[in-house]
């Protein structure tokens, strides 16, 4: 009996813990399907502050259906970097509901130097707007959005709603 009240509880505890996941809900770092174009693709999600800061930097590769979906808690005008990124990368970058406000072909970055500071490299690190406000931004393999046919305007089919309010529930900025 008694081992059958602590399973319980034990169980009641884990269903109110903070922070605690819901089944089927992904969290910081979890993965995403999405239909882009006639492709589907497994995106990790970048939901938290340490997270999206890190990005896809230092990855040597990108699976063919991989990439990386940000989510922010809100729309403002965003700018990506690529810091200490060893591989070339497209991103997009997407309003509230699904339209595309910018896309760019990000090339690779002389890395940081052993004498260079840390404010030096980043002075030298060119940006990359969304042009408009944008809450999400999705950065796949180079070349990937122009072989997909998407383009500035388009709409795209991801769940807009749901991914926001993971975004809100995510670690504050």
């Amino acid at each position: 009996m008694h081992r059958f009240i602590a399973a319980v509880i034990a169980s009641l505890s884990a269903l109110a813990a903070p922070g605690c996941d819901q089944p089927g809900v992904p969290a910081d770092g979890g993965r995403e399907r999405v239909v882009l174009g006639d492709r589907t693709f497994d995106l990790e999600l970048a939901m938290g502050t340490a997270s999206r800061t890190r990005g896809l930097g230092g990855r040597e590769a990108i699976p063919e259906d991989g990439g990386m979906m940000f989510v922010f808690p809100d729309a403002q005008l965003r700018r990506f970097w690529m810091y200490d990124c060893v591989i070339e990368l497209d991103i997009a970058f997407v309003d509230p509901i699904g339209f595309v406000t910018a896309i760019h072909t990000m090339p690779i970055e002389t890395p940081r130097g052993a004498d260079e500071s840390i404010l030096d490299y980043e002075a030298r690190l060119p940006g990359y707007s969304s042009a408009y406000p944008a809450q999400f931004a999705i950065e796949l393999r180079p070349g990937s959005f122009q072989e997909l046919g998407i383009s500035v305007g388009d709409r795209l089919p991801i769940p807009t709603e749901r991914l926001k309010m993971l975004g809100q529930a995510a670690e504050p900025d």
